[in-house]
């Protein structure tokens, strides 16, 4: 095989690659700004006669080439001068130097051009490191100074490697605008280096073709869109361009530093399950519904049901909502269920050999069933222990049919109760004590919140006053209720709406919903009040019940109107009666929908804190979780606590913990495809849907859910946010590490100053600032644990020092160095 000699080391390589592959390739750091991993070169690219930045247009010759930034110049045995070894192609025996003196030279006059035209006074600035870049002690113009992405940014990393021994020349400010008026990106050009890794990402990776660039009579590279917007140049706002960008000229709009991909992902880290909607998304836009279900499988258990009652805050936050309308991720995971054709749950992911713990779940409803299934897939022996006489818990019992199908829930139970879990239908648990008896080594307890909660007026125990969840659970099991024609429902959440919705399919014609706040505050699903509405149920706001009398066989309802006060203990305005605004209105029929409690059983201590990690008797191994923990909540997120309760006690009795089951194999990223392109142009796709006449004669389901057509339309609609984070990371200059060795630490002095201790990975563990830099190490090092790695700086103001570097961890990861997590409250 072919090999050159670079700085004295033989590096073998083979095919067409440049200098600078080959070198990085073998791990030797060329410094480079124009260049980047994901490119297979610096392909060339020529100048356009016009481009755009914020609508105006720049204008050049078209057809010149691109030179480069001429950073990663080197010199050639037996060749006169110097290269760019982006370009130069290695050939067999080359004999290659990076750092020669002429090389020094020439990288420093190409990096004080770059600096010409770009803000670096900061770089110069013994106190930049640290510094926000607001408050400036050397009082330096705000326009000369370096961005946000200071202590992180490329180019400085660059600078640093190359040095800046001549000196850097005075800024120049081109006047160059910033474009903050289009979705998603900022676009600030007097940052832009005119490196073009963002043309070639968006023509070669990504395919689009959506940016240029031309030079004008300056002789400066300017960059831009080739129409007046983003959208008219035909950007897919995939983020590429964002992710190659030397500096803080392309940046996201929102998005954190140190937590870019909660930000940038937004509908999986705002998935209360973590389900991973792109990948899902993406199955489904190349017509694989199979591989689409398993990887909803792999955090939730009921797709077919999340797919109608799911609350999507998903889709709230679906960044292709910032350009017209959100995906529609709700409808996509029914259709996934839908279309797969059969199920496709892979039984071989249950371990084939059990553990010897018995685990009893409480209760049957979605969070019981969630931790039973996750518990099973761990190799655990579950039993499900259900008071009613029917499995689900408010899943049958809260949810009517007309949005969730008994057919359909079943078939998700079906997955989920196999052979390996048993079910104890009609088996009310009192006391866990019994249970502990009986052989069950940990307890998970998802008893739900379906007792209803009291108005404590005079009048509520009359008869046809009902309490709402009793009230659908006789409907949804199939019992007469006798409803009258007029009906006031007492409430704002979904149980009120599924009770108003209910008695108008049993045949009442008069009903309206009283809520005692506004219409910002009711707390039912959107949907559900809009097609209560559509249905032509009333809602009154503002307006609460005193009292209920009965009058010649009719329910007399008082009421008053409501004035909205000060914030109460839940964060709302409280409402507060206004005195005299009382009125009286006669119902068939009344239904109170305050909300739940739960009823709980012996041994569980009430007094238990908030969130899924509380352990009520870890002695024990008790855990609760769903509405019983925090009071009622919705499905998914009754799922979600099901899951970690499972992971919890699998932690407890195993020490494992095994989270993430993998049920379809992560594809591998494909680039510049057909398939990788977005349909900006096309509207979002409608569910069909019954008509408001049709809903009112029967619990028939109202939404009729996508055929796989629309449904591959509607996928090819995401903008596939995570796929940027398959970019490949720029490849920076080296770290001065050093082993964490005694010889190594014998030759420093004892000097004030900041040490950084690395772990095996050369991942930063610890910042720490001393007053004796080789003492403090010594005693690093005589602990004899995972870190492997240091470095130093010297610094008599080392308390200073140490702030400045923590802060610029912390801005780059959006946390504390893990060795520094006791300093949390300084930071």
């Amino acid at each position: 095989m072919p090999a050159i000699i670079i700085d004295k080391k033989k590096v073998v390589f083979e095919g067409n690659k440049s200098i600078l592959q080959v070198a990085h390739k073998a791990g030797i750091y060329i410094p480079h700004l124009c260049y980047h991993p994901q490119f297979d070169s610096v392909s060339e690219v020529r100048s356009l006669e016009k481009i755009f930045q914020g609508g105006v247009a720049h204008y050049g010759k078209e057809g010149e080439k691109f030179e480069g930034c001429s950073l990663c110049v080197v010199e050639i045995q037996g060749r006169e001068g110097v290269f760019q070894s982006c370009r130069m192609v290695a050939e067999d025996g080359m004999n290659v130097c990076t750092d020669s003196p002429n090389v020094k030279r020439d990288r420093q006059s190409s990096l004080a051009k770059i600096f010409e035209t770009h803000p670096h006074a900061c770089l110069l600035c013994p106190e930049a490191e640290g510094c926000d870049r607001k408050v400036c002690s050397p009082q330096i113009n705000q326009e000369e100074r370096c961005c946000s992405k200071f202590g992180i940014c490329e180019l400085q990393k660059v600078t640093e490697f190359i040095g800046i021994n001549m000196g850097l020349p005075r800024y120049i400010p081109l006047n160059s605008p910033v474009i903050d008026n289009e979705p998603l990106f900022l676009r600030d050009y007097k940052l832009c280096i005119g490196c073009l890794r963002c043309v070639n990402v968006c023509k070669h990776v990504k395919g689009i073709d959506a940016l240029g660039f031309i030079i004008n009579k300056e002789g400066h590279v300017v960059v831009g869109s080739k129409e007046p917007t983003l959208k008219e140049s035909g950007c897919q706002f995939c983020g590429y361009c964002v992710e190659v960008c030397p500096t803080g000229a392309l940046t996201d709009k929102v998005a954190s530093v140190g937590k870019r991909e909660l930000f940038l992902v937004p509908c999986k880290n705002n998935c209360p399950c973590e389900i991973d909607v792109p990948r899902y998304i993406r199955f489904i836009k190349e017509g694989d519904f199979e591989n689409a279900l398993r990887v909803i499988y792999e955090k939730v258990p009921f797709p077919e049901v999340l797919g109608r009652v799911c609350f999507h805050p998903c889709e709230t936050s679906c960044r292709r909502g910032n350009l017209d309308q959100p995906v529609a991720i709700c409808a996509l995971k029914r259709a996934a269920a839908n279309r797969s054709g059969t199920c496709v749950f892979p039984s071989n992911v249950r371990k084939k050999v059990k553990k010897k713990w018995k685990v009893a779940v409480i209760g049957s409803g979605p969070a019981g069933l969630s931790a039973s299934y996750y518990l099973d897939i761990f190799g655990y022996s579950v039993t499900v222990f259900e008071a009613s006489p029917k499995i689900g818990g408010m899943l049958w019992m809260g949810i009517p049919p007309y949005r969730l199908p008994r057919d359909v829930l079943n078939r998700d139970i079906k997955l989920i109760v196999n052979p390996g879990i048993e079910v104890e239908t009609n088996h009310r648990v009192d006391s866990l004590r019994d249970l502990f008896s009986a052989g069950f080594e940990a307890i998970f307890v998802a008893v739900g919140a379906y007792k209803g909660r009291r108005l404590d007026i005079p009048g509520e125990a009359i008869e046809g006053v009902m309490e709402g969840v009793a009230f659908l659970k006789d409907v949804n099991s199939g019992h007469h209720v006798p409803i009258g024609k007029s009906v006031a429902i007492i409430g704002g959440g979904n149980v009120a709406v599924d009770s108003a919705r209910s008695a108008l399919r049993l045949g009442a014609r008069e009903i309206t919903i009283f809520y005692r706040r506004t219409r910002s505050e009711i707390t039912a699903f959107e949907e559900e009040i809009e097609g209560a509405l559509e249905e032509g149920i009333k809602i009154e706001y503002q307006v609460g019940p005193k009292k209920i009398e009965k009058v010649n066989g009719r329910l007399m309802v008082e009421f008053v109107r409501m004035h909205m006060g000060d914030l109460d203990a839940s964060r709302r305005r409280s409402p507060t009666p206004i005195k005299g605004s009382e009125f009286r209105l006669d119902f068939d029929s009344v239904i109170t929908a305050i909300g739940q409690t739960s009823i709980i059983p012996d041994g569980i201590d009430t007094t238990f804190n908030d969130g899924i990690e509380t352990k009520v008797n870890p002695a024990k191994g008790v855990y609760v979780g769903g509405d019983l923990l925090t009071g009622p909540g919705t499905v998914i997120e009754a799922i979600m606590s099901g899951r970690k309760g499972a992971i919890l006690i699998d932690k407890f009795l195993e020490r494992e913990g095994d989270t993430d089951p993998l049920f379809a194999e992560h594809e591998t990223v494909r680039f510049n495809t057909d398939n990788d392109n977005i349909y900006m142009d096309r509207d979002r796709s409608l569910m069909p849907a019954l008509s408001a006449q049709e809903r009112a004669c029967s619990f028939s389901e109202i939404n009729l859910g996508l055929d796989e057509q629309t449904a591959i339309a509607e996928a090819q609609r995401c903008l596939e946010c995570d796929l940027r984070f398959q970019i490949k990371p720029p490849f920076l200059p080296p770290e001065s590490y050093l082993l964490l060795t005694e010889e190594n630490i014998h030759d420093i002095s004892e000097a004030e100053g900041v040490y950084l201790l690395y772990d095996e990975h050369k991942k930063l563990y610890q910042i720490t600032g001393v007053e004796n830099i080789r003492q403090a190490l010594m005693e690093e090092y005589r602990k004899e644990g995972a870190l492997r790695y240091f470095s130093y700086k010297e610094e008599p103001m080392f308390t200073s020092k140490e702030s400045q570097l923590i802060q610029q961890y912390v801005k780059k990861h959006g946390d504390l160095p893990p060795g520094n997590k006791e300093m949390d409250d300084l930071f």
